[in-house]
């Protein structure tokens, strides 16, 4: 499974983004598809999740500001972004993993940055 990231950019601190990632070919297996970020210097960290069954899960840091969800038909992931801050400034990457198989998979990751 191929994972595309798009929708990163320059953005002022209280703006938007959204983010996507498009898998190359649908996953019928249990499988989670996540969002995590890295900004330099810092260990890449866990932003969100959303569950096979559609339960979402969320970094602290984020609650309320961020939003993940997805388009089964389209095999793609969102990342909704609001009220975006500097801290939040790092390279986003889409994660999917398949605990049957043990795969996990990585997108090459989109770059966010908030500054004014």
């Amino acid at each position: 499974v191929q994972l595309v990231e798009s929708g990163g950019g320059l953005v002022q601190p209280g703006g938007s983004l959204r983010l996507s990632c498009v898998a190359s070919r649908s996953i019928f297996s249990t499988n989670t598809r996540s969002w995590y970020r890295q900004a330099p210097g810092k260990e890449r960290e866990l932003v969100a999740q959303i569950f096979n069954y559609g339960m979402t899960n969320y970094a602290d840091s984020v609650k309320g500001r961020f939003t993940i969800s997805r388009d089964i038909a389209k095999n793609t992931v969102y990342l909704e972004m609001n009220s975006l801050k500097p801290e939040d400034t790092a390279v986003y990457y889409c994660n999917v993993n398949i605990p049957s198989t043990g795969a996990n998979y990585w997108g090459q990751g989109t770059q966010v940055t908030v500054s004014s």
